[in-house]
């Protein structure tokens, strides 16, 4: 019976190549191309050599080959509908992470999307002049707040700096140094030149996020438990 199975598909091929050199020759609807006929002779050939092979190659143990031609069949769509929804996945695996990591931000274009944390504040990864900087959005502040060590990891001069602008705060009156940074980056929104403000040493626990950033947006809501912020289109 195998052999018969493999004389039927032999047969099968050679009357589907006949059938092709037919149209190729002039028969109604001839539509291929010399090298297209080249090509699909080729690639057919080849499946008739790779089948006759498998076949002979298992037959003594047909039903075992027909079962691992289905599961590499299997993993074969799996791949090609992993390939063909990749965007989709990628986009789900971002949303999954967001909701793992707190802070971490899910981006669509210009949209960036951070999921709210266990202690009910959005914990916000940024960077600032390249450097990662944790913040925690405070839309009560009007400018961007860093802590004295998250303005020296984002390579501000420190040593330079004056504490000379009053600032309140819940601990009550203080005062903080007024710079301009270069770069604020949130996903894939990005602002220069933002104003914002150091923290004096053991004054702040985490670097804020406030208005001097979300101001700058297209525009930004707290809906659903999520923070999404739009980014301003490139001019």
């Amino acid at each position: 019976m195998r052999r018969s199975l493999i004389w039927f598909l032999l047969l099968c091929a050679i009357g589907v190549l006949a059938a092709l050199a037919m149209r190729r020759t002039g028969g109604p609807g001839a539509d291929f191309r010399e090298n297209d006929f080249a090509a699909l002779i080729a690639k057919i050939g080849f499946l008739v050599l790779v089948g006759g092979a498998a076949l002979s190659l298992f037959r003594d143990r047909f039903a075992q080959a027909v079962q691992w031609m289905l599961v590499w069949v299997a993993i074969g769509f799996v791949l090609v509908l992993g390939y063909t929804y990749r965007f989709e996945l990628r986009e789900i695996g971002g949303r999954v992470m967001a909701e793992l990591v707190p802070g971490r931000p899910v981006t669509h274009g210009r949209v960036v999307e951070i999921a709210r944390g266990r202690g009910g504040e959005f914990r916000v990864a940024t960077e600032v002049n390249g450097a990662a900087i944790p913040m925690v959005l405070d839309t009560g502040a009007s400018a961007v707040v860093l802590t004295h060590e998250a303005a020296e990891a984002a390579g501000l001069p420190i040593e330079f700096i004056r504490y000379n602008v009053n600032v309140e705060t819940a601990n009550g009156r203080t005062q903080a140094a007024a710079v301009t940074l270069d770069r604020i980056t949130v996903g894939s929104i990005i602002e220069r030149g933002v104003p914002a403000l150091i923290a004096q040493p053991g004054q702040l626990r985490t670097s804020l996020l406030g208005m001097s950033f979300l101001n700058r947006l297209d525009g930004w809501e707290v809906r659903d438990g999520r923070l999404t912020m739009r980014g301003r289109r490139s001019i």
